[in-house]
């Protein structure tokens, strides 16, 4: 039984200069094949399972227009949600209005996702993203008159960003009293805006600086440490989100979308054209036991908490430590071995890449 659903909307009103996500600028007759396209992809896909998390992102599912979003929220009405369900919509601050707010509300959202990375308008012209401080505020407050869940985006180490800067963004952040706060270190990927200007050159220990502050400043104001970059208060950690790093299996639609079903990891094409035109799988790859396990790692290890030895043994009926030899790891100090489970030291989180890296290379069941 699947329980977890992710559906992408690849449409914007602007294209943000760092982003890598599977997007185009809105335009109504795409948008309404794209709505046909992935209306059909959910009816030929979708087995009527009954989902504990629903998340729609992009993009901007908010760019959409009103009558785009009565369609696109009829084909979710497919969807069968369980009690306690938890369903997610990206937006803009810039597209938040009352009548947006209670249009989703009525159609069983209850949890926002709102990307703001920073309110510091010296950083509008780098991210290519509109800066209004009190329009940002403004618009916050208003969701949360019909919101209680809500999550916002924190952005850090950008070009020419002080700790100064990023204390200030911080400060405003946690003044919002929301639930729910998700930080990114600035990445140059590749075919976007930030990487085809270039020059930008990061330093590595003032990023370092940053996170950590983030950490303390996060912590000093209730917010639990769940994820190596999600922090949340009390019984709001992100449960769809949780569903990735527990490795359980999950819907993906829409174009770009990635999905794991079955035991299969699937990818769809990032072409909206092909998507449109039902060329809509780019790759799949059937997972086998040692694949699984290996995920299972690589994905457990970015919570804080880490790896649960007892879930681990039930789920694939032998011990972490007859599958991993992780002690040379231990004997370091970049892991704790504590109670029921295995996660990274506090220090090492900021390049848990690396320790995630080295645990992977422990795994010693190469011939079963």
């Amino acid at each position: 039984m699947i329980k977890s659903c992710y559906v992408h909307i690849p449409f914007c009103k602007t294209i943000c200069s760092y982003c890598d996500f599977c997007k185009n600028y809105h335009n109504k007759k795409i948008v309404k094949k794209y709505l046909l396209a992935l209306e059909k992809e959910i009816k030929e896909n979708y087995k009527n399972d009954t989902l504990k998390t629903l998340y729609i992102g992009g993009g901007t599912p908010s760019s959409l227009l009103p009558d785009e979003l009565e369609t696109l929220f009829k084909i979710f009405g497919k969807f069968k949600l369980e009690k306690d369900y938890e369903f997610t919509f990206e937006c803009n601050y810039e597209d938040i209005t009352k009548k947006l707010l209670v249009f989703l509300k009525n159609n069983r959202v209850n949890r926002l996702s709102i990307g703001i990375e920073s309110f510091n308008n010296k950083f509008q012209s780098i991210l290519n993203r509109k800066i209004n401080k009190d329009q940002m505020l403004k618009k916050i407050k208003l969701a949360k008159e019909y919101f209680n869940n809500i999550n916002v985006d924190l952005m850090y180490d950008l070009p020419t960003q002080t700790i100064d800067d990023l204390k200030e963004d911080i400060k405003i952040f946690k003044s919002l009293n929301v639930n729910h706060i998700s930080t990114y270190s600035l990445i140059i990927e590749d075919h976007t805006d930030l990487k085809i200007k270039g020059n930008i050159k990061m330093d590595e220990e003032l990023s370092l600086k940053m996170y950590n502050t983030i950490i303390k400043e996060l912590k000093e104001s209730g917010y639990i440490h769940y994820e190596i970059s999600n922090f949340a208060k009390e019984g709001y950690q992100s449960k769809h989100n949780l569903t990735y790093w527990n490795n359980d299996e999950y819907y993906g639609f829409g174009a770009g979308a990635s999905g794991f079903v079955n035991k299969i990891r699937y990818d769809n094409t990032r072409s909206i054209i092909n998507y449109i035109n039902d060329n809509k799988r780019l790759n799949e790859e059937k997972i086998n036991k040692k694949q699984m396990m290996l995920d299972e790692v690589m994905l457990n290890l970015r919570k804080i908490n880490g790896i649960n030895k007892k879930e681990f043994k039930a789920k694939y009926k032998v011990n972490l430590c007859d599958v991993f030899d992780y002690h040379e790891l231990l004997l370091k100090g970049l892991i704790k071995e504590e109670n029921d489970f295995v996660f990274i030291q506090n220090k090492y989180l900021y390049v848990s890449n690396e320790v995630i890296l080295k645990f992977l290379d422990k795994y010693k069941l190469l011939n079963k």
